[in-house]
């Protein structure tokens, strides 16, 4: 059952609707003045976040393979572009995860490496938007993921429900986000930021609401994963109870 759901997962993320404009913001697309604003934004979290990733390996050395996977899957999973007609392309994000694992601020450093690795290397984002990639994917994601998986768990509901809302909502959070500073920057000539923010958020609901669901039914699955070979260390980041069960 668990491998059909995720084949179902990554079929689903294959064959998304083409037609959006990419969650990282490219290179010299944002005036100049956005972009300071967003690496100004950024800066607290990712402080916070290197803070909080020492403590945590100091506490136990064995998180750092835990803290690597969780980097890799945010690469992997944001770096599956999906072009369009228009040369732009669509992506799940894969830091719900991280979140669910490290906690917020933790993400934020991971997805920054991240972020910067793939406007280094493979062309997706950008140096002069990094701050702003960051502040989307790596800050606001992630938050919204940590506390919606807190929140479902403090509810009584299942971790597997919590997981999937989590790193769900967190993927559309991202870009909700990113359509918020393409509308702040380039506000529309009719209707000015409202106009301009709603017209971003429906061209990105066509392809990010599938590969959301499709996010989120991955992410569980890992997590399943995790469960059997990482059980201790899940429980000790508070992830899993002391039974090990997710679903």
């Amino acid at each position: 059952m668990k491998k059909w759901m995720l084949l179902t997962a990554f079929a689903l993320l294959l064959i998304a609707p083409q037609i959006a404009y990419s969650m990282h913001i490219m290179e010299g697309f944002l005036p100049l003045k956005w972009c300071i604003i967003w690496d100004a934004a950024s800066l607290p979290f990712v402080v916070v976040g290197l803070i909080t990733i020492n403590k945590k390996v100091k506490e136990n050395p064995k998180l750092k393979m835990l803290l690597g996977f969780a980097g890799a899957f945010a690469f992997v999973l944001s770096a599956l572009k999906i072009p369009s007609v228009t040369g732009s392309c669509s992506h799940p994000t894969g830091v719900g995860l991280g979140a669910i694992l490290f906690g917020p601020f933790a993400m934020s450093v991971l997805g920054l490496i991240v972020l910067l690795f793939q406007a280094l290397l493979l062309a997706h984002g950008g140096i002069t938007t990094l701050g702003a990639n960051t502040f989307s994917m790596a800050i606001v994601g992630p938050i919204a993921s940590y506390y919606i998986f807190k929140g479902i768990k403090k509810a009584g509901g299942p971790n597997w429900l919590a997981v999937f809302l989590a790193a769900s909502i967190g993927d559309l959070l991202t870009y909700v986000t990113t359509s918020f500073q393409l509308a702040i920057a380039f506000p529309a000539e009719v209707g000015g930021f409202t106009a301009s923010f709603l017209k971003f958020m429906g061209i990105f609901a066509v392809t990010q609401v599938p590969l959301a669901i499709s996010e989120g039914l991955l992410t569980v699955l890992v997590i399943n994963m995790l469960s059997s070979y990482s059980k201790e260390e899940l429980i000790e980041l508070n992830v899993l109870e002391k039974e090990g069960k997710v679903v």
